[in-house]
């Protein structure tokens, strides 16, 4: 097992990458985005990345091309919003192929600002639709997510089988999912699409500040720092939490394979359950190993979130049948490497983080 670099992907990806492309990033700025614009830059790929800074940071642009002379002539960036029809198509041409992972996240976000979540994750989303059929991507993959299950009982998550979704950004999701199947297969000169439905993921670059901070960034920020932890609920509800590279792989994977449906959506995750209490006790081992006192820290408990679901588990089989999906980081292993990010980089940064310590 590898320490999370960029290349920390499947075997597969050798041969497939041999050829150079060119690859459009959007959202490149953001926390997948930036680790997908590293990926490629590693392997010699050339990238253009659009982002229009509204929740990705320059850092991550530096982070993912800094450094490397040959990197930063292969990387174009375009300051640009994908509401925008004609930023899209700059951005789009000459592209190979299309990772589309700019959007407005956050259910609690799509709940106070319903408008810019459609506008961002919706509309934009068709324009980039639009952009990659009219320079003739060879394949257009998109960030979608596990919320689309809504309130659906079964376990594990299959594709085939949603519920009512339980927020604005998760029927923005749904919304996309069903644009690129019908884009796909009604649209004359239709680019192929992969959705890829993420479960709940985390590593290095996550934004731990912030009113939408994630759980797993959020609970090491106050653990570093000596803040509460808060557990939205009593602890039990379980969630796939899934390690960045492992998205990496998969994006790149779905986009140069070759043996699946036109139109196709995985799941990627890592296939396991972790409660929120059995979560916590992993970050409070991994921060105390920096932070001893976070060691005797113990988690405060309240109220559930609106919009959240009880529990989570995606089933992979689709993933593994049609593009050799295979999870290299479990969650121990991506939260090791996560906690050496935050203890380098934002050990200054952390005592700011305030009262923006709960999750769920």
């Amino acid at each position: 097992m590898d320490n999370g670099s960029p290349l920390a992907c499947h075997a597969l990806l050798g041969p497939r990458l041999q050829a150079r492309k060119t690859w459009l990033v959007t959202g490149c700025a953001g926390f997948i985005g930036s680790h997908l614009t590293e990926a490629l830059l590693a392997a010699h790929q050339r990238v253009v990345g659009l982002d229009n800074f509204a929740t990705g940071s320059p850092h991550n642009i530096q982070h993912a091309a800094g450094g490397n002379q040959v990197a930063h002539s292969a990387f174009e960036f375009i300051e640009g919003d994908i509401r925008d029809l004609e930023t899209c198509r700059r951005a789009c041409r000459g592209a190979d192929y299309v990772l589309h992972q700019a959007a407005l996240g956050s259910v609690p976000r799509s709940i106070a600002d319903p408008i810019s979540t459609h506008d961002v994750n919706v509309s934009g989303f068709m324009h980039m639709l639009v952009a990659a059929r009219e320079e003739h991507v060879h394949r257009f993959v998109y960030a979608s997510s596990s919320s689309v299950y809504g309130d659906s009982p079964d376990l594990p998550k299959r594709e085939a089988v949603l519920g009512i979704p339980r927020s604005v950004y998760a029927a923005s999701k749904r919304a996309d999912e069903l644009y690129a199947q019908a884009f796909t297969a009604s649209v004359p000169g239709g680019v192929p699409t992969t959705g890829l439905r993420y479960f709940n993921v985390f590593g290095p670059r996550q934004d731990p500040l912030g009113p939408y901070a994630a759980v797993i960034p959020l609970w090491f920020a106050a653990l570093a720092s000596g803040l509460p932890v808060y557990i939205n609920g009593d602890g039990s509800v379980t969630r796939d939490f899934c390690y960045v590279q492992n998205v990496v792989q998969a994006n790149l994977l779905a986009a140069t394979g070759s043996d699946q449906p036109k139109s196709a959506i995985y799941n990627i995750a890592c296939g396991t359950q972790t409660s929120l209490l059995t979560l916590f006790g992993l970050i409070r081992d991994e921060v105390a190993k920096f932070f001893p006192l976070a060691a005797s820290a113990t988690p405060q408990h309240r109220g559930v979130r609106p919009g959240d679901v009880a529990d989570s588990l995606a089933d992979l089989d689709a993933a593994r049948r049609y593009i050799g999906y295979a999870p290299a980081h479990s969650v121990a292993q991506g939260l090791g490497v996560t906690a050496r990010y935050y203890n380098e980089r934002l050990r200054e940064a952390l005592v700011t983080v305030g009262a923006h310590s709960g999750a769920t």
